[in-house]
């Protein structure tokens, strides 16, 4: 099956981010949110982003100018009549992305395939409520998307060889690397990381180390480029959190239990980058530990 037009649901993040790499790499895109100023934000995320890859000279002018023209807004889920293939990049909250399913579906051609951008969530559970699983799965792109080369493909149970076959040509297409994962949660790469940042949170939590030695301690001694409390930020503690929760109900082991420190942070709304307060204070320009 070949994809020329993409629908993208979520015009935040990941959502734009998908819909960038898609256009340059020739793929018509329909971006879809939950209102037009939120669809008009997310194009002119997506124009800043293009016009600091000119200015690195990654992208010449004429792919950036087609890039952009090939990216239509979708206020509504019409406009994915004629959509080869529509991937979910809303929040990582399971019911949204089941209500959005459950109303995306009688708008799609019978060939059209689904996608999942989750992070954890269940492929074969998502694909269940749609009218087509053996067209569904799971497109997990990295953040930040243009970026990052690796994309995890997951398979549902019901998920057929001409879907998958079809979603590993979209990862060449895009000049990315796909790895394969089990329909297990959080999949391979969120199975590892965030435990990691939840270890971090629980050395802050339990006073082994304040938030800056903590953060030079991994970028200098394990040579990692981001500390795991400035990963964390980036991603979004809520994030982080609802990964957590999902990787501790779904494997029923206490190792994965969510540090109550990170709870706190987000039942305070300090979520990271986005809101201006996480691990560090970022509202004066210069990101100031906050503990």
């Amino acid at each position: 099956m070949e994809i020329n037009k993409i629908g993208v649901i979520g015009a935040g993040q990941m959502g734009t981010g998908i819909a960038q790499v898609c256009a340059l790499a020739g793929i018509e895109v329909a971006l879809n949110d939950i209102s037009e100023a939120h669809i008009n934000a997310g194009l002119a995320t997506i124009a800043g982003n293009l016009a600091r890859q000119v200015e690195r000279h990654q992208v010449d002018p004429p792919a950036r100018d087609a890039a952009l023209s090939r990216i239509k807004p979708a206020p509504g889920f019409d406009a994915f009549a004629d959509s080869d293939l529509v991937i979910e990049a809303a929040t990582e909250n399971e019911e949204v992305k089941r209500k959005i399913f459950s109303k995306l579906c009688p708008s799609l051609k019978p060939t059209a395939m689904l996608a999942t951008n989750t992070s954890s969530i269940s492929i074969t559970r998502l694909a269940s409520i749609t009218d087509r699983p053996e067209r569904f799965i799971g497109i997990h792109f990295m953040n930040p998307v243009p970026r990052m080369q690796l994309v995890e493909l997951i398979r549902g149970i019901v998920t057929e060889n001409v879907t998958f076959d079809a979603a590993k040509a979209l990862i060449a297409r895009l000049g990315k690397t796909f790895t394969v994962s089990e329909d297990f949660p959080a999949f391979i790469v969120n199975r590892i990381l965030l435990p990691m940042i939840n270890e971090a949170i629980y050395t802050l939590y339990e006073g082994v180390g304040s938030v800056e030695s903590i953060d030079t301690a991994m970028r200098l001694g394990a040579n990692h480029p981001m500390g795991p409390l400035q990963l964390a930020d980036f991603i979004g503690l809520d994030t982080a959190l609802s990964v957590m929760q999902l990787l501790h109900e779904g494997m029923a082991d206490p190792k994965y239990r969510p540090c109550p420190l990170l709870v706190k942070y987000v039942e305070a709304g300090w979520l990271g980058r986005k809101t201006q307060r996480g691990f560090y204070d970022y509202r004066s320009g210069t990101p100031i530990p906050t503990r």
